[in-house]
C-alpha cells in the first residue's frame, strides 16, 4: 500500500506513519519542514496555507491519503481536489465535536451535526472539522471517503498536554487533587489504536463516518490516575479524591485545569459516552489504560527537552496554589 500522510511529524499523523511503516507500506509525508519526518519515509515539503504550497504534490499516486487538518475547511478541499484523480481513498481524521451539543449518552453516527462549509476559512473547531468532512466528500465522493470521528486522543507523542500533565503532576508528588467520583467512566482512544484502525479502514475499502474512541466505560477516573501513579508517582504521591462540588466551589475548570476529567452530567455524557458499535464491528480495538499511560511516560522520559505542545489548544493543568487551597492544605 502507498500512503500519503498530510502532516505526519506530530501526534496523530506520526502515529499513522509509524503504523504504516511497521506494515511495510510505502509512506510519503507532506509537511512544512518545521520538524523532522520519521525515518523511512519520502519527505515532501510545502505549506498548505501558502500560495503554491501544494506544488510538491503535483505528481504522484497513492492508495490512500490521510489528513488530520483542523483549520480552514477550504485547505482540505484544495488538497483533496488536487489528489482526487491520483489517490484511491481519503481518510479524514475528524472529531466527535462535529455532533451538535449537547450530546446524548449512547448516541451514534446518526446524531445531528453542526453546520459546516467546505469552502470556508477557519471559524471554530467543531465547524471547521465538519467543513473538512464536507470538503473531503465533495472531492473524493462519499464512496471513497472515510470520516474518522475521533474522541479524546491520548498516548505517545501527545502534543495537547492532557496525559503528560497528569504524569508530571504525580511525579512531583505530595497530595494530588483527584477529581471524583472514583468510578466515573472515561472514554478515549490511544493514538496507536486510532492509527491501526485508519489503516485497516483503507485496506477494507470502508467509507462514511465512524466514531473512533474506546467503548463506553473503557476505564474509570480511578483506574486512569492509579495507572499514572504506578508508573510516574514519587514515593509520597497521594491521590486525594475530591467531590465535584468542592472543585466547582474553588473555580477549577474541568477539562482544561483538570485534563480528561468532566463532572457527571451533560458534558460528561457528550464527551465520554458515545457509541462505537459501528467501528468495533469493523475491528476497532482499544488497549488497556495501563498500556497507554505507561507508554506515554516512557516516551516523555525519552525526550531531551520539553514535550511538544500546541499553543492554540490552550494551557493545561492546575496551579499548585489553587490545588493546595482546594485540598485545604
Amino acid at each position: 500500500m502507498r500512503l500519503l500522510m498530510l502532516g505526519g511529524t506530530q501526534f496523530v499523523g506520526r502515529g499513522v506513519v509509524e503504523a504504516a511503516l511497521a506494515r511495510g507500506w510505502e509512506v510519503t509525508v507532506f509537511h512544512r519542514g518545521t520538524r523532522e519526518a520519521p525515518a523511512g519515509v519520502v519527505s515532501l515539503l510545502g505549506d498548505r496555507t501558502a500560495r503554491g504550497g501544494l506544488d510538491a504534490l503535483a505528481e504522484g499516486e497513492w492508495d490512500v491519503v490521510v489528513d488530520t487538518w483542523s483549520g480552514a475547511p477550504r485547505v482540505v478541499r484544495e488538497s483533496a481536489k488536487l489528489l482526487a484523480g491520483r489517490a484511491g481513498r481519503y481518510v479524514y481524521v475528524s472529531s466527535g465535536s462535529v455532533y451538535r451539543y449537547p450530546g446524548e449518552a449512547g448516541s451514534d453516527e446518526s446524531y445531528p451535526l453542526v453546520e459546516g462549509d467546505p469552502d470556508a476559512d477557519a471559524v471554530a473547531y467543531a465547524e471547521d472539522k465538519r467543513g473538512g468532512e464536507l470538503a473531503a466528500v465533495a472531492e473524493f465522493g462519499a464512496e471513497r471517503t472515510v470520516l474518522a470521528r475521533a474522541g479524546l486522543i491520548l498516548g505517545p507523542y501527545e502534543n495537547v498536554g492532557r496525559l503528560p500533565w497528569w504524569l508530571h503532576r504525580v511525579a512531583r508528588g505530595g497530595p494530588v487533587l483527584a477529581p471524583g467520583p472514583r468510578e466515573l467512566d472515561l472514554q478515549y482512544i490511544d493514538v496507536r489504536d486510532l492509527a491501526e484502525w485508519v489503516l485497516d479502514a483503507a485496506v477494507a475499502g470502508l467509507h462514511g463516518p465512524y466514531n473512533i474512541v474506546s467503548p463506553i466505560a473503557h476505564t474509570t477516573m480511578e483506574e486512569f490516575l492509579q495507572a499514572c501513579v504506578a508508573v510516574a508517582g514519587s514515593p509520597d504521591a497521594e491521590l486525594r479524591w475530591t467531590d465535584p462540588s468542592v472543585i466547582a466551589e474553588h473555580g477549577i475548570e474541568p477539562w482544561s485545569q483538570l485534563p480528561v476529567w468532566l463532572p457527571p452530567g451533560e458534558l460528561h455524557d457528550t464527551m465520554h459516552r458515545t457509541s462505537t458499535e459501528k467501528a468495533v464491528a469493523t475491528g476497532l480495538r482499544a488497549r488497556p489504560v495501563t498500556d497507554t499511560v505507561a507508554d506515554t511516560w516512557t516516551w516523555l522520559k525519552s525526550l531531551t527537552g520539553a514535550a511538544p505542545e500546541r499553543p492554540e489548544r490552550g494551557a493545561k493543568g492546575l496551579d499548585p496554589e489553587v490545588e493546595a487551597k482546594a485540598l485545604g492544605l
